[in-house]
C-alpha cells in the first residue's frame, strides 16, 4: 500500500456562508468559477463530477451552509481521499476550512497547488468580485 497524506487548508472568503456554500454546490456558480462541465446537487449521496469528470466521486455528509463531505476520485487512485469544507460565517466573512484526507503521495505536491490555483481562489475571487 502507498503512502497516504492529509492535506489542510484555511481560506478567509468576504462573502456570507449561504454565498460559499452556492459556490461549492450550483452547478450554475462552479461553472463560473472553472470547474465546469460539472454535475452536483447539495444530497447525500449524489455522485458528482467536476472538470468534465476528471474529478468526480459522492456526497457523503451534507450541512447546508456549514458542511460539505465527499469521497473525491482523481487519476488512477486505488481508492478515494475525502474532502471535508467547513464553513464558519463571522461578520458576513466565512471562513473554509479544507481538508482532504487519504491522499496518494505521489500526488500530495500537485494537489496542495491544485487546491489553491484552481478551486479555492478562483472560488474566492469569484464571489468577492476580483
Amino acid at each position: 500500500m502507498k503512502p497516504l497524506k492529509t492535506i489542510k487548508q484555511n481560506y478567509s472568503i468576504d462573502a456570507s456562508s449561504r454565498r460559499v456554500w452556492k459556490a461549492l454546490t450550483d452547478p450554475k456558480v462552479i461553472a463560473k468559477w472553472g470547474a465546469g462541465p460539472c454535475k452536483m446537487t447539495e444530497e447525500v449521496g449524489f455522485r458528482f463530477s467536476l472538470w468534465g469528470g476528471s474529478i468526480f466521486g459522492k456526497n457523503i455528509k451534507v450541512e447546508k451552509n456549514k458542511l460539505l463531505s465527499q469521497e473525491w476520485y482523481g487519476g488512477k487512485w486505488d481508492q478515494p481521499s475525502v474532502v471535508t469544507f467547513n464553513l464558519i460565517e463571522k461578520d458576513n466573512k466565512t471562513k473554509v476550512t479544507l481538508v482532504q484526507v487519504d491522499v496518494p503521495d505521489y500526488d500530495e505536491k500537485n494537489i496542495k497547488k491544485g487546491w489553491k490555483d484552481y478551486y479555492m481562489n478562483p472560488l474566492k475571487n469569484l464571489l468577492e468580485g476580483k
